[in-house]
């Protein structure tokens, strides 16, 4: 490939998050309660991990487990916190109850967000129509990555999806990065590579004791090395 793949690692504290860094990550997502799939975490941890490490740091902006934006007046108000803690890129994506992206949430935050890069994280995968997203999305201000396996299942179940975008890339609506996780392994980066995909997102295999484990520097080297750089 022409330039390094992109790897992002699940951070839920300052361990995890120097260890993330000490073994070649390019970028922490930063949530907290992952039996919930991953929350916003406190402010307090947010200014702690932007002072501990310098690599990027997305932060996620989840109350509630689900894909539905809930509350969000506190939702914007939770942007406006993240923001004064020294947040300046984040994790976020709303569907109503049709499985359709809730635009009017979506654009609340975004305006909070000021053109802060953002992912649409995994909604995408549960949404009614992929496609129809992403062009209703396609101007958004800071939007630049979809996180997504192509499939609610995993990558197992996605991966003719995720080819089928990677091919797409530069058309209206799949101008963004596709950052793929979600039953990610190891024997899937080949063949992603040679599609041109170049994010990929780990969270458990970067933890060899589970999530009640913290982040492993070894266990994310060996992804570094796998995805070259």
């Amino acid at each position: 490939m022409s330039k390094r793949a992109v790897l992002e690692v699940i951070a839920l504290d300052v361990e995890d998050a120097v260890a993330a860094q000490a073994g070649g990550a390019d970028r922490l997502e930063l949530v907290t309660d992952m039996a919930a799939d991953g929350l916003t975490p406190s402010a307090a941890t947010v200014t702690a991990i932007r002072a501990a490490v310098d690599i990027d740091v997305r932060v996620m902006l989840r109350l509630a487990d689900g894909f539905a934006a809930g509350d969000v007046e506190r939702l914007t108000r939770v942007a406006g916190e993240m923001r004064e803690a020294g947040a300046t890129q984040f994790v976020l994506g709303f569907l109503d109850g049709a499985g359709d992206v809730d635009l009017g949430a979506v654009e609340r935050i975004a305006q909070v967000l000021d053109g802060c890069r953002w992912t649409f994280h995994r909604a995408i995968d549960r949404a009614a129509n992929r496609d129809a997203l992403r062009k209703q999305l396609a101007d958004f201000p800071g939007l630049d990555t979809y996180l997504t396996a192509g499939a609610a299942g995993g990558v197992d179940d996605g991966l003719n999806v995720l080819l089928a975008e990677a091919r797409r890339r530069g058309e209206q609506g799949y101008e963004q990065q596709l950052l793929v996780g979600g039953g990610l392994r190891l024997d899937h980066v080949p063949g992603l590579l040679d599609a041109g995909i170049d994010g990929f997102h780990i969270g458990g295999a970067a933890r060899p004791s589970g999530w009640e484990g913290p982040v492993s520097a070894e266990a994310v080297s060996q992804w570094r090395r796998v995805l070259g750089g």
